[in-house]
Formats: structure tokens, C-alpha cells, sequence
């Protein structure tokens, strides 16, 4: 029964030298397949594995220097007895799995590239998804409906566009709130477009005209929420996603106390006969506040996060590429 090792080493390392001496000893007792991987032809590697070489890896077990002969032998020697067990109990479908270990897929390929520029990838994908909404009123003002209504029909699923909480571009105001909301030096959206400001389905359906402009496709607050997400990303790029998490309690406190207060508030004192407080309607302003709040908060706890996770992934297929590629060299002759 021959099984895989991967023996993790650096040039000018005596404990190196040594360790592939000593498996050349073992390999007429324990016959394995070595890969010698030189841990400073791969940046993840040599992050990881450069001050801790040399480090042995036999299925689910782990040498770290330093370790002696007797070590080795006993960890190659419960390597080998586990392989064993596995092969004669394995299924199809997970000998499949071990085929695929040893082969690098077009997956892996992708998935390794996503793990090296995730940030990139998610601060596009950010930027276009609060952008596009915006590129919707462009069209409309430019005289192409067709194109546009696609795009608020799109975004109708993920957020309410009623006119009186949205801004609107190319007209005399950029933003018409409702009348309650007691925003001076803003006509209402009642009194410059005739709808009523109860009637939720008209606000919704409502996407303006030459005098008032035309909405974008977004609400204010969702603006705000992922204009923020974006903003942090850049930020996190910029520090060379070297800043942590934010903790989830301050993520709690920060980023929903503020929307969840406004919010939740607002929708309260709206439902008929509400006894506790005052019917409100929150502000363009406050809407913006608490929604760029919440937006940067929650890209300051999830951004570090999913780049820890994707740093594990691309350690992992670092070290598949480096033992299946050019990084490595076969050990076991």
C-alpha cells in the first residue's frame, strides 16, 4: 500500500535535509509517495509554512519540526495503516473524491483564482449592483423606456422603489418626500405628481417625468447600504486587507440599532390606530445616515471574515497546485 506524503521544506535547511534523508531510510519499510514542496516558490506557502519547516503531511496527520526518526517512522507507519482502512471501506463515490484530489481541475483553477482577487471580484459585483439602478433613470431621460423598465422590474424584487423614499435624477428635485416627513425646501411627491402619497402601488409604479426627473431603480437607504458595502471595500483594499472583523456586537449595536430604530419606527406608527407614538415618516437624510451605517458596518464585519476563508481556500490549492505543478519536486526515489 503505497500513500501520499507531502514533506513542506526550504533551501538551506539542515532539519530539511535531514527529514528527506531520514524518508529515504523509511521508504523499503513503508513505501509512500513523496512530494518535496519548497514552500519559498509560492507566497501562501511560505506565509504559512516558512518559519515552521519542515513540515510533514501524511493523510490527516502533521509533523512540525523539529521531529526525529522515531517520530516519523511512527507517523508514516499510522499513515500507511489508515490508508489501508480507507481503501477497503471507501465507496465509489469516494474513490472518486480521491481521484479528484489527485488531479487539478478546471474548478480548482477557478476557484484558486477567485481566492487570490475575491476582493476585486466582490467590490465589482458590489459596484455594479448599486450602480446599475442608476444607469434606469439615465435611459429613461435618454428616451429609451424599453431598456429601462427591465432594469426597475429587476430591482422591484429586492427593494419597494416607492417615488416619496427614492431619489430621482435630471429634474427639479432629488428626492420628493412624502409630506409627513416635514422636509423643508423639498416639494412633496403628493403635490408635484398628483399621486397619493397613500397609495403604495402608485408610489411604487410611479417613475417620474421630464419635470420631476426619474427615480432610480434603488431606494435611498438601500443606495446608501451598498454604496457603503462599496466604500468599505475600498477601504479594506487600501489597507491591505489587514484590518479585523469588527465584532459582532458592535455590528449589532452600530449597524442595525440605528436602521432598525429608523425603520422599524417609521413602519410601527404607519399601521392604523397605532397607540404608542406619533405617525412618522423618516427623511432622505436619515434614510441615508442610517442606511450608509448599516451598510458599512456590515462590509467591516463580513469583508474580513470571507477573506479569511478564502485565504484557507487558497492555502489548500496552493498546496495541491504546488504538489501536482512546478512547485514541487518528487521525493521518493
Amino acid at each position: 500500500m503505497i500513500f501520499r506524503v507531502t514533506l513542506f521544506t526550504r533551501s538551506d535547511c539542515h532539519l530539511c535535509d535531514q527529514a528527506k534523508e531520514d524518508l529515504a531510510t523509511l521508504q523499503a519499510e513503508i513505501p509512500h509517495e513523496l512530494t518535496v514542496v519548497d514552500v519559498d516558490l509560492q507566497a501562501d506557502l511560505q506565509a504559512v509554512y516558512g518559519a515552521r519547516v519542515p513540515v510533514l503531511e501524511a493523510g490527516p496527520y502533521v509533523l512540525e519540526a523539529p521531529f526525529d526518526f522515531q517520530k516519523l517512522k511512527m507517523t508514516l507507519g499510522a499513515a500507511r495503516d489508515r490508508a489501508r482502512r480507507v481503501e477497503q471501506d471507501q465507496t465509489p463515490r469516494q474513490a472518486r473524491r480521491r481521484a479528484r484530489a489527485n488531479t487539478l481541475s478546471r474548478a480548482d483553477r477557478i476557484s484558486y483564482w477567485i481566492s487570490n482577487r475575491w476582493l476585486l471580484v466582490l467590490n465589482i459585483v458590489v459596484f455594479l449592483y448599486v450602480g446599475l439602478p442608476f444607469l434606469a433613470p439615465a435611459l429613461m431621460k435618454a428616451g429609451a423606456p424599453a431598456l429601462a423598465r427591465p432594469i426597475y422590474g429587476i430591482y422591484g424584487f429586492a427593494c419597494h422603489q416607492l417615488a416619496f423614499r427614492s431619489w430621482f435624477l435630471f429634474g427639479d428635485q432629488p428626492a420628493y418626500p412624502r409630506a409627513a416627513a416635514g422636509v423643508e425646501g423639498l416639494q412633496t411627491f403628493g403635490a408635484v405628481s398628483g399621486v397619493s402619497e397613500e397609495d403604495l402601488l402608485a408610489a411604487r409604479r410611479f417613475v417620474g417625468d421630464e419635470q420631476m426627473g426619474y427615480k432610480v431603480a434603488f431606494c435611498e437607504r438601500d443606495v446608501a447600504i451598498y454604496a457603503a458595502m462599496l466604500l468599505f471595500g475600498l477601504v479594506y483594499a487600501l489597507s491591505g486587507k489587514r484590518l479585523p472583523a469588527l465584532p459582532w456586537y458592535l455590528w449589532v449595536v452600530i449597524g442595525m440599532g440605528p436602521i432598525g430604530l429608523d425603520g422599524f419606527s417609521q413602519l410601527l406608527s404607519q399601521i392604523p390606530n397605532w397607540p404608542f407614538w406619533d405617525y412618522r415618516e423618516s427623511t432622505p437624510l436619515l434614510r441615508t445616515l442610517t442606511g450608509g451605517v448599516f451598510g458599512f458596518a456590515t462590509a467591516w464585519f463580513g469583508f474580513p471574515i470571507v477573506g479569511e476563508t478564502m485565504a484557507e481556500t487558497r492555502l489548500l490549492l496552493a498546496t495541491k497546485i504546488a504538489r501536482l505543478k512546478g512547485l514541487s519536486q518528487p521525493g521518493a526515489d
